[in-house]
């Protein structure tokens, strides 16, 4: 969920290997998920994610080694039926790959369901920008009101618990031309978290609508979804969507990461999954 994706680390390549330096002042803690995501990852479902090689918390800044993987991202440009099913299938397996008695003892991902809710709450509680036009404040005050509505109510079901990766960046999912399969990377917001959650994560992060070409409904209907997993699907992809909007409304207008509007697309984008 981080708004500017590259500012946490830096990243040298070095043949067949990759080595990663953690910069912020949580550094050791996003070094500590990736480390036991790459570790999990490696024993139960080798090959979705980098191999772990070495780990330095010590170093200044953290570092991590950790093997290249094959293939370009999949963000900037359309993603076609044969790797929108690449990339499902990758993700299934790595929803599914800890085993459940090793999964319940992997921390929550940052900004899960609870988490995030309360970082709304804190960022609502600001002014809202001088950029943020009308389009956009009526939208975020509509999905507060959701938000306040949706916690009187509660939300059906119990989520069942799968391993996720925390980055819905399209940028995270390499295309590997020559096996044809989806390899993951970056794993510093990674944990314990459920499918619908992390479904929701990936439609609704601006990666994939804002370049054009990523088929959100095509893609969902890759995953065989219980009826309670698709009510928390909708519930979780408006949770999603607001956070954006709130992202894209605090962008500094001097120095925009996304087109010029995109915050104004992204209000309509949330009323839509609000009507």
């Amino acid at each position: 969920m981080n708004a500017v994706p590259w500012s946490t680390h830096a990243v040298e390549i070095r043949g067949d290997t990759v080595t990663k330096r953690y910069r912020t002042g949580d550094a050791r803690a996003l070094l500590d998920r990736e480390w036991q995501a790459l570790t999990l990852l490696d024993t139960h479902a080798p090959g979705i994610a980098p191999a772990p090689i070495a780990v330095d918390r010590d170093a200044v800044p953290p570092t991590l080694v950790m093997s290249r993987l094959p293939g370009v991202p999949l963000r900037g440009a359309p993603v076609d039926a044969k790797r929108l099913s690449a990339m499902a299938e990758a993700l299934d397996a790595l929803y599914r790959a800890v085993p459940h008695d090793r999964l319940v003892r992997v921390p929550v991902r940052p900004d899960h369901e609870a988490g995030l809710i309360a970082r709304l709450r804190t960022w609502h509680a600001r002014k809202p920008p001088p950029a943020a036009g009308a389009a956009v404040r009526e939208a975020l005050r509509e999905g507060m009101d959701w938000l306040e509505r949706r916690d009187r109510a509660g939300v059906p079901g119990d989520p069942v618990p799968a391993f996720g990766p925390g980055d819905g960046n399209l940028a995270n999912y390499l295309w590997d031309e020559r096996t044809s399969r989806i390899g993951v990377v970056d794993f510093e917001d990674s944990g314990r978290s459920d499918r619908a959650f992390e479904l929701s994560e990936i439609t609704e992060h601006v990666s994939g609508w804002v370049d054009g070409g990523f088929d959100a409904t095509a893609f969902l209907d890759c995953f065989d979804l219980t009826a309670e997993e698709r009510i928390r699907l909708r519930e979780c992809r408006r949770l999603l969507a607001l956070t954006w909007l709130f992202i894209l409304s605090f962008e500094d207008a001097a120095h925009r990461r996304n087109p010029p509007g995109t915050a104004e697309r992204q209000a309509g984008r949330l009323r839509e999954l609000l009507g």
